[in-house]
């Protein structure tokens, strides 16, 4: 049934029905028992632009609440995670041991002057005062410094030796040859010397003989 938008008449039975739709108001006449429930939900019906216009924001809202919930989240971790750091007594431990650092520093300032001297002072030159229970170890420990100084020194010449590695070992195969070279020598002139024992023996006995020959005569 056609519905013209018309302003109100109160001359006949009839009935205005105004709608809002979007921002337009829709004005229409109905006859009195014409208006039927289709009709009133047509005029319900929004335009579907403002519902996706709603449902967006309604999403853009939630988006930003979860942004929010994750950063309160992320502030939460931090604050836990760095409890123990400014927790009171942490603090407290802490600020002790910086006064007690203090304090050791300015201690030693007020006794810089002397501090020096005594640095510059060598040790060797005071008595240092060791109890007689101690005094044995103390003589042990000296010889063990000195056996660790012997081999400390045996290991720093090895130590420094060792760029001149290939040239020692030059060294050493030239010595073996002429130790090789001597020894052959040597063995020549042990036998020489056995030669010439037999050869002396044997003038010896020949002389003696000669000599008994001439006795006899």
């Amino acid at each position: 049934m056609p519905l013209e938008p018309l302003p109100g008449n109160s001359s006949d039975r009839s009935a205005v029905v105004v709608r809002k739709r979007g921002s337009k108001k829709m004005i229409f006449q109905v006859s009195a028992g014409e208006l039927s429930s289709e009709m009133l939900n047509i005029s319900k019906k929004s335009a579907s632009c403002f519902v996706n216009f709603s449902r967006l924001q309604q999403m853009t809202n939630i988006q930003a609440e979860i942004y929010q919930k994750n950063l309160e989240i992320e502030l939460l971790r931090l604050e836990k995670d760095a409890a123990d750091v400014i927790h009171p007594s942490f603090l407290a431990q802490k600020c002790n041991a910086l006064q007690n650092m203090n304090n050791h520093l300015e201690a030693v300032l007020k006794e810089k002057r002397s501090l020096r001297q005594r640095l510059l002072k060598p040790m060797c030159q005071e008595n240092l005062p060791i109890e007689a229970v101690y005094h044995r170890y103390m003589v042990h420990l000296l010889e063990l410094a000195v056996t660790f100084i012997e081999r400390l020194e045996n290991h720093l010449e090895t130590i420094r030796n060792i760029p001149h590695l290939d040239e020692n070992l030059k060294k050493m195969s030239k010595a073996l040859a002429k130790m090789d070279i001597l020894v052959t020598e040597t063995e020549e002139l042990a036998e020489n010397i056995l030669k010439w024992q037999e050869q002396q023996k044997e003038v010896s006995s020949y002389l003696n003989t000669v000599t008994e020959q001439s006795t006899c005569s």
